[in-house]
């Protein structure tokens, strides 16, 4: 909105394109084309706030595809609360779909919209969410345009069923199948029957990925009206709450209630610790730290482990738990978990979210109803269930998720009385998911149920736009052995729906320069969770001497780019402890409120 002098109601934003008799010749090339597809003069000059309808879903996004009907429930909200839509398209992102990565295009989605919301005649926008970087992308470019946003997401799928009755969640049954096959439990026909079980309906993951985590990260922060984020897909729910997103969409136009407003530090702190609590995804960090530099709040990886680590896990759900989203939705949700952690003075909830109230306010009556799935705070199911940060000559950063640390795992690599939480191993290095997919079963290898494998090459720039490949299985001759579970690092990522503890997200990555690029298989690696360090036990000075002899060859290589965006992305994007943003974006900032976009005649 824009000041005006007197009594008069603020102007709003879309008025420089609709109502503006300073500039008649303008004003009228704007009124005249939108005025071509049935809407009246006089609903465009009524002072009527315009909001904006982000469109995530498409036939190429089938997670988000429902929001295509979910949007006349939005555009009901919005008309009852006197406001206008105008519904566009968002840069498709599927995570099952885009190859070589969906990731590559979350920067791309974010800088299509940030274009849209500056440089379109509107007042506010109901941002659509749903599959995993559809959550960040959005809310980054409303962070740096800074007018009304608002998140729908569009919920998770209903729970999926197995032949034998047993839960499958998407995506976590993709890792199970995958050992079964090797194992020569299922074949080829067994294996695709039993993922597709896992997905009968609309929606993003019913497991606790990161769709699920990002969309209830919207929420923590305060983006979302209170229960959003939990609501199945195909529930009535989902349609309910899409028209109550739409009017409070007109509201917060008529409040001047900016994202800048809702995206405090505090609002990154609650965030944090919801997402150690309900077992979030290891992309959450990467993507809130994108986030927070874009609305401009200091945010680091170091913050998931000094706030969040001592968090405990809250909710039993797939992968760190049994359930998936309909039995969560049921027993509360997200307001659940909140509530529990309001009351043991984890949260500030004093923090302001879109409805206008706090945190506290929005979860102060919201206790679970079911206390296997969501458990109290005094009887977690493990006791801390943050994100591990570790470093050393292998990178400067890397985390592990310890909510999904098995029994078999600690018990196999850190139960050593004589060196506890720490272990020792052997490196089997791969360049690339296809160099891992090609010799994965090697004898040569020398695999073992000691060996840690590692992944690099998988990283903004080396994949690029950073690869879910770290979470290896291992050898087909160990799984049918009953090990099922290797130590795995990597600069790459891994899907939120795996149960793998590995380490990753290393950074810098090895295409950047870092440790990970002067690995040899054979070395030997310690990794210590009590001192957080990650160290190849190679000399000071052989390490030097294999830098020098790797920048003499012209440093870590990488498969060239095969679009103008892969080489476009490359040359300026950050590393994923610094949120994978795009670094020459970071300095714009709240330009609603420095520029008026420029008329083009």
């Amino acid at each position: 909105m824009t000041k005006t002098n007197g009594s008069q109601q603020p102007r709003l934003r879309s008025q420089l394109w609709f109502d503006n008799p300073e500039n008649p010749g303008m004003t009228a090339l704007y009124l005249e084309r939108y005025l071509n597809y049935g809407l009246t003069r006089e609903e465009l000059t009524s002072g009527k706030p315009i909001i904006g309808i982000a469109q995530t879903g498409s036939d190429l996004s089938p997670c988000n595809r429902h929001h295509l009907e979910l949007a006349k429930r939005v555009r009901e909200g919005i008309r009852d609360a006197g406001g206008i839509a105008f519904e566009f398209p968002v840069h498709p992102i599927q995570e099952t779909g885009k190859r070589p990565t969906a990731a590559l295009d979350r920067n791309l989605a974010y800088l299509g919209l940030v274009e849209v919301l500056f440089g379109y005649p509107l007042d506010g926008v109901v941002l659509t969410t749903g599959c995993d970087k559809t959550t960040p992308a959005c809310i980054m470019a409303a962070a740096t345009v800074n007018t009304p946003a608002i998140v729908l997401s569009g919920g998770p799928m209903l729970d999926g069923y197995g032949r034998d009755g047993r839960l499958l969640g998407s995506g976590t049954v993709v890792w199970q199948a995958r050992e079964d096959i090797a194992a020569g439990k299922i074949d080829y026909e067994e294996f695709i029957e039993v993922v597709a079980a896992s997905a009968p309906s609309i929606g993003h993951c019913n497991t606790m990925g990161t769709a699920s985590t990002m969309n209830a990260m919207a929420e923590a922060l305060g983006m979302s009206l209170p229960g959003c984020a939990a609501i199945p897909a195909p529930y009535r729910e989902r349609g309910q709450i899409a028209y109550e997103t739409g009017r409070r969409a007109v509201e917060i136009v008529r409040d001047d209630l900016k994202p800048s407003d809702i995206l405090t530090r505090a609002a990154f702190e609650n965030a944090i610790v919801a997402c150690s609590a309900i077992g979030g995804s290891t992309n959450a960090p990467i993507h809130l730290v994108a986030i927070a530099r874009h609305v401009g709040v200091k945010l680091s990886t170091e913050d998931w482990e000094t706030i969040g680590y001592d968090v405990p896990l809250l909710v039993n759900m797939q992968p760190a738990g049994e359930y998936l989203g309909e039995d969560y939705y049921r027993a509360g949700g997200l307001p659940a978990v909140m509530h529990e952690l309001l009351a043991a003075g984890r949260l500030h909830g004093d923090a302001l979210t879109i409805n206008g109230k706090t945190i506290a306010d929005n979860v102060a009556a919201a206790k679970a109803t079911n206390a296997v799935v969501i458990r109290s705070y005094d009887k977690p199911l493990k006791p801390h269930a943050g994100f591990k940060v570790l470093r050393g000559n292998l990178f400067d950063s890397a985390i592990m998720k310890t909510s999904v640390i098995s029994e078999e795992f600690h018990r196999r690599y850190l139960c050593d009385p004589k060196d506890p939480n720490a272990f020792e191993g052997r490196a089997v290095v791969f360049d690339g998911p296809e160099d891992y997919h090609h010799r994965i079963d090697d004898p040569a290898l020398g695999i073992d149920e000691h060996s840690i494998l590692f992944m690099r090459g998988a990283g903004p720039i080396g994949y690029p736009g950073s690869a879910e490949v770290v979470n290896m299985q291992p050898p087909a001759a160990l799984i049918k052995r009953g090990v099922t579970a290797l130590a795995c690092i990597g600069d790459g990522r891994q899907s939120g729906t795996s149960g793998s503890p590995s380490i990753l997200n290393a950074s810098p990555e090895a295409a950047d320069g870092g440790g990970l690029a002067l690995l040899r298989t054979g070395d030997r690696v310690r990794i210590d969770l009590n001192k957080g360090t990650a160290d190849m036990l190679v000399p000071p000075p052989e390490l030097a001497e294999r830098r020098a002899a790797l920048k003499q060859s012209g440093g870590y290589r990488y498969p060239p780019s095969q679009t103008p965006w892969q080489e476009i992305q490359r040359a300026m994007v950050d590393q994923l402890a610094a949120g994978m943003v795009l670094e020459p974006a970071v300095k714009y900032q709240r330009v609603a409120q420095k520029y008026v976009p420029r008329d083009n005649h």
